[in-house]
């Protein structure tokens, strides 16, 4: 009987530890709006992972994929609300709030990847990120979303295919000021109404990371993707200063290593995903073209001087970094 109780008893204490291992402190709820298979969902299944481990368990991650929590903008105001604890998002929308971060946004500032890292993680993406701040935002990282191309419903070879073609970009001016100068017609668009749109023909393209174009099945509404690599897009990885105040200290520094370990993963996995994803659109029909960047560069060369809020100190330290 002794020894029963004394069985009984031991596996009573290992279920209260074991509740007690399972009871997180903190809870973070993070939205984002892309599909499970993009590289941003990807790295925040394994911050949810580096962070359960660096805190012993404190902190729990819940991922919210897909525009769960609202689209772009909407989260972006959840942060600064408190009712949305964590968000990673392209910089489309955070011009509204952080009208600097243009800068980044221009097209053809950055000469490859290498050079987008050095920028975004030196003192340029860092002092961005800290502009967040005043608008109860924590900045924490930039992660990648890619290099964004067209897809299209004819191809384009030059400027002038794309004279008056209606085509939905983010909720961006610097953006939609590029493609007025190449000849297009932007239309601002929240992403959750694209795949209809196209469909339906309100609009004729649109331009995204090959990743957003395979993940959100673009094949079935598109038939070309022209690489133009006009513009780099990031990702910015932020928390709603509400949530970050009620995190001690520590907490708050084994986060922010999470955080850098999953950039890395991050931007390893968006470049495999890129490859694999190019290939795979051919398998499914659409036709990619490569094309002569010069005359789209010659077209955009003016944006920066005629862009709002971009401050020239720091256009000429970014394009100092990629010399």
């Amino acid at each position: 009987m002794k020894g029963a109780i004394s069985l009984f008893s031991g596996l009573a204490l290992l279920a209260a530890l074991g509740g007690q291992a399972l009871a997180a402190d903190y809870v973070i709820k993070a939205g984002h709006g892309t599909q499970t298979t993009h590289p941003t969902h990807l790295a925040l299944v394994k911050f949810a992972e580096l962070a359960d481990r660096k805190t012993g368990g404190a902190v729990k991650v819940e991922i919210y994929p897909d525009r769960q929590l609202g689209e772009e903008r909407e989260m972006v105001e959840g942060l600064q609300l408190g009712s949305v604890d964590m968000a990673v998002v392209s910089t489309g929308p955070l011009l509204a709030f952080v009208p600097q971060i243009g800068v980044i946004d221009l097209p053809f500032v950055f000469k490859d990847s290498a050079h987008a890292y050095k920028v975004l993680d030196g003192e340029v993406g860092q002092s961005l990120l800290k502009k967040m701040e005043p608008k109860g935002i924590v900045g924490l990282a930039w992660w990648e979303n890619g290099w964004r191309h067209l897809t299209t419903k004819k191809p384009v070879a030059q400027p002038a295919d794309m004279k008056g073609m209606k085509l939905r970009t983010m909720q961006n001016p610097v953006h939609i000021a590029a493609f007025k100068e190449i000849g297009a017609s932007p239309i601002p668009m929240a992403w959750g109404e694209v795949f209809t749109s196209l469909g339906q023909g309100v609009i004729d393209a649109q331009e995204n990371p090959i990743t957003i174009i395979y993940s959100n099945s673009l094949w079935e509404v598109q038939k070309y993707v022209t690489l133009t690599g006009h513009v780099y897009g990031p990702h910015a990885v932020m928390v709603s200063e509400a949530k970050w105040s009620t995190l001690p200290d520590d907490v708050q520094a084994k986060l922010r290593e999470a955080v850098t370990e999953a950039t890395a993963y991050q931007r390893e996995q968006s470049h495999r995903l890129e490859a694999e994803q190019l290939v795979k659109l051919r398998e499914k029909g659409m036709v990619i073209e490569t094309v002569d960047t010069a005359p789209f560069r010659t077209a955009t060369a003016g944006i920066a001087e005629s862009s709002k809020n971009i401050d020239p100190a720091m256009l000429a330290a970014i394009r100092s970094a990629g010399e």
